[in-house]
């Protein structure tokens, strides 16, 4: 599931390509006709993301709701358009480029209070300004696990996997932790940190999170070679060497994900 960097940047690619201008929308596979007809020809005023939720704001004041979910893609190209490929849910096309949407776990028209009800129930996002303090409330006085708390998108919304193994690992802290022993000022530097680390995947549309002296051309490494891209330092790393103390990497399963941490160097 694409992490919230990722919903950011995708919320960044429709602003830049279509808002301000009428755009040409239809579904393609069909599941989604009535929601185009009422968008065809009406101009894109705007986008916003919250967590892992993607909006899309039209001039009679309605959103696009998208949640990409496990296999959903948002993907664009330059205009003209071609005939479609796939169960395309939605297609997007304006006089410079077009946007095709697939396998989404909702793709929805929303009002604006139907939008709040979503932003209501989701966590603090680390990349909009409204502070990770409603998120530290709740995992001060919890006796869950600190790594369960990260995903749980009720808690902080936008963090996945990725994220969440990299920032407690930046941090020596062990993800089996109790919520409740986390110090503040603990937290503090987790928030602080996936501020940054996310706005750099935004930036970069891919997740890095080594220091600087511990990339593949500072410690003489072959670069890492995985799907998702990016240097890390534990996730998806079982069983090869940490980059800092040289300790194997371990992984988990917790809540049906899998949980990757170094023993040596997130102790206690």
């Amino acid at each position: 599931m694409p992490e919230g960097h990722t919903i950011h940047r995708l919320a960044l690619d429709c602003r830049t390509r279509f808002a301000g201008s009428a755009v040409r929308a239809s579904s393609p596979q069909g599941k989604f006709s009535d929601g185009a007809a009422l968008l065809d020809g009406q101009v894109l005023t705007g986008t916003d993301a919250h967590g892992k939720h993607l909006f899309l704001g039209f001039a009679d004041g309605g959103w696009v709701h998208v949640h990409l979910g496990l296999y959903g893609t948002f993907r664009f190209g330059d205009a003209p358009a071609p005939p479609p490929v796939g169960a395309v849910r939605l297609r997007i096309e304006g006089s410079g480029a077009y946007a095709d949407l697939r396998g989404p776990t909702a793709c929805e028209l929303i009002t604006e209070p139907e939008k709040q009800a979503v932003h209501d129930r989701l966590g603090p996002d680390p990349l909009r300004a409204d502070g990770g303090e409603r998120a530290w409330l709740r995992i001060s006085r919890s006796r869950t696990t600190v790594a369960a708390l990260l995903m749980d998108q009720k808690v902080l919304a936008g963090v996945g996997n990725v994220y969440r193994a990299e920032v407690l690992f930046r941090h020596g802290i062990d993800p089996r932790r109790p919520g409740r022993d986390l110090a503040r000022a603990e937290w503090d530097a987790i928030w602080d940190d996936l501020a940054v680390l996310m706005r750099e995947g935004v930036r970069a549309n891919r997740i890095d999170t080594v220091r600087p002296e511990h990339t593949p051309e500072a410690m003489g490494r072959p670069p890492r070679v995985d799907d998702h891209g990016g240097e890390v330092y534990v996730y998806r790393r079982a069983g090869q060497p940490c980059l800092v103390c040289g300790d194997e990497v371990r992984t988990a399963s917790l809540a049906a994900r899998n949980l990757f941490w170094c023993p040596t160097c997130q102790h206690g």
